[in-house]
């Protein structure tokens, strides 16, 4: 699947399944954001996560 030029909000991203979907929407060329609700700390582990693939990560 070929996401590049595309967007894509994860709710829930900084954990478990949607932080694995959002690795996987930035794996196949799409920028993500995420919404967290407690661990800031994780949500900027996942966001560095995705800007080390070149997209754009914002948490």
């Amino acid at each position: 699947m070929n996401l590049t030029g595309k967007r894509a909000l994860v709710t829930g991203g900084s954990r478990g399944i949607g932080a694995a979907i959002a690795q996987a929407l930035a794996e196949n060329g799409a920028d993500v954001a995420i919404t967290y609700q407690k661990s800031a700390e994780r949500a900027d582990s996942v966001v560095v996560s995705i800007e080390k693939l070149g997209r754009r990560g914002v948490a």
